[in-house]
């Protein structure tokens, strides 16, 4: 039987909604209650209330917040989802909040005693807890890992803390599909697949997520995407999925969305065999501009772009992410060119240049992102032997980097998409690159650059408490007198978090 699907309205969040961020940090609560107002109208059966922001009082947010949401009978009739990677605020709400609420999150990244104290606080105000599939080793991004963390959660809750199994909602988290990255193409699967089992498993027990990150390729494209969350939605609910943070007044109809659509995302979701002389992911993204209202069509393959100069040739190759002729065309650039580095600074750096002012834009997407970088780095490998000869022979022609970045996503995240893509970026441009991975504690970290002796430390990190890791890491720098810059990157990340 088809469980009933609980919508957990997203958009008062600070996160995720760049106009609610805007209105509670100039104090506008009126009319960031109209938001949560909104959400319920729409069909929101949860309010999420998420406070994170880096340059707020989260606590105090909170607190004044939840009080005048108590005070609106249209809105206090639904439960309140406390959101937060911050215990502080999470106990700041659940001292005022009304009625039983639901807190988002608690977990074993800190380990089982953090995690038990967390749990009998919860059970302390009478909450139900969302517990993330996430331990001391990461998250879990396969159906094996999810299932594990969440049955060693869930023992530890109902035979130790004595926590109501029907008050415990595990996330077994939701990753991007169609990155362009082969590794990334069964995350819908493994969080279904994963539901299924957790649901048969642990009894009572709900499942829940942020169905907005499976589309994350896709942003900008807000019909595609929102095609991917009904199709998704569809699928993991018939697996157990009990509710979700979604936009509850924004999803079409499965049936009603285009069939050429679904079945393309449907290809995705659940990582078929590819239907087509491409790959399931580029087939979706070469359809995508068809929804958008733009005049984009299914590419048909045609060679006119060769007869174009070299230097035309390798930014077509660069924007479309065609390696076929990329050695080729380099070679004829080669050839033209004083150095084998100017092709890297002149025409492969205007072709990306290209690829950044479209993606900017939201006229390309991060799977043909991923893959104009494949093209540039195939091509970038070609002319490394040409280089390295010329450092040999030395006199004018040494070759020396630009510098030494060491790169590395920090402990406690797992996403590393866009730190490659940068890595990449700097070694076309003559820098040398250290990349230490993901889940990098700040002793390692700090102690590679010493050993290295780094120019530039690069932070990557996607999620929200990846905030507050970047600012332990810059505290330990000047703790230890690093004097190299610190670059910060991801998606909760901003130029106001540099300050």
């Amino acid at each position: 039987m088809t469980p009933l699907f609980i919508n957990i309205g997203e958009r008062t969040n600070v996160t995720g909604s760049a106009k609610f961020r805007k209105l509670i940090v100039e104090g506008n609560y009126p009319e960031a209650l109209s938001v949560a107002r909104q959400q319920v109208e729409a069909g929101a059966q949860v309010i999420d209330v998420n406070m994170d922001e880096g340059l707020l009082d989260s606590v105090q947010a909170m607190r004044t917040f939840l009080n005048l949401m108590a005070a609106e009978p249209d809105i206090a009739r639904v439960p309140v989802m406390i959101d937060s990677s911050k215990w502080e605020v999470i106990e700041a709400g659940l001292k005022c909040v009304q009625g039983k609420a639901i807190v988002n999150s608690i977990s074993m990244k800190e380990g089982e005693d953090i995690f038990r104290h967390h749990a009998r606080e919860c059970l302390k105000y009478g909450a139900a807890v969302v517990v993330m599939a996430f331990d001391e080793m990461g998250q879990a991004d396969t159906v094996a890992r999810k299932v594990e963390i969440c049955t060693r959660a869930y023992n530890i809750l109902v035979d130790e803390v004595g926590f109501p199994p029907e008050d415990i909602i595990f996330d077994p988290n939701i990753f991007a599909v169609a990155t362009g990255i082969e590794e990334h193409d069964n995350y819908a699967v493994d969080f279904i697949e994963g539901t299924r089992i957790i649901k048969e498993t642990l009894p009572y027990a709900r499942i829940s997520g942020g169905v907005s990150n499976v589309s994350f390729s896709f942003r900008g494209n807000e019909p595609v995407r929102r095609a991917i969350h009904s199709v998704f939605l569809y699928h993991a609910i018939r697996a157990g999925m009990d509710m979700g943070i979604v936009n509850a007044g924004d999803l079409p109809v499965y049936d009603d969305i285009d069939a050429d659509l679904r079945q393309a995302v449907e290809d995705v979701i659940l990582n078929r065999p590819q239907r087509h002389n491409v790959t399931n992911t580029e087939y979706l993204v070469d359809i995508a501009p068809r929804y958008k209202g733009e005049k984009g069509q299914v590419q048909v393959a045609n060679l006119a772009w060769r007869e174009g100069s070299v230097a035309e040739r390798l930014k077509h190759a660069l924007v479309h992410g065609i390696t076929e002729f990329i050695e080729a065309d380099t070679e004829a650039a080669r050839l033209e060119a004083a150095r084998p580095l100017h092709v890297i600074e002149g025409p492969l750096m205007a072709g990306m240049n290209v690829v950044g002012d479209l993606f900017g834009s939201g006229k390309m997407f991060l799977p043909q992102v991923v893959k104009s970088a494949r093209v540039m780095k195939q091509s970038v490998a070609y002319l490394m032997p040409f280089m390295e000869a010329e450092k040999a022979a030395g006199g004018q022609g040494t070759h020396q980097a630009a510098g030494k970045i060491l790169m590395a996503t920090v402990k406690g995240d797992v996403h590393d998409i866009g730190k490659n893509i940068v890595g990449v970026v700097l070694q076309c441009n003559n820098y040398e690159v250290i990349d230490l991975g993901v889940m990098v504690p700040a002793d390692r970290i700090l102690d590679e650059a010493k050993k290295h002796g780094v120019d530039m430390i690069g932070l990557s990190g996607l999620i929200t408490p990846s905030l507050d890791e970047m600012v332990f890491v810059a505290r330990e720098m000047q703790r230890q007198g690093f004097t190299v810059p610190l670059l910060i990157g991801g998606a909760t990340t901003s130029k106001t978090h540099t300050a």
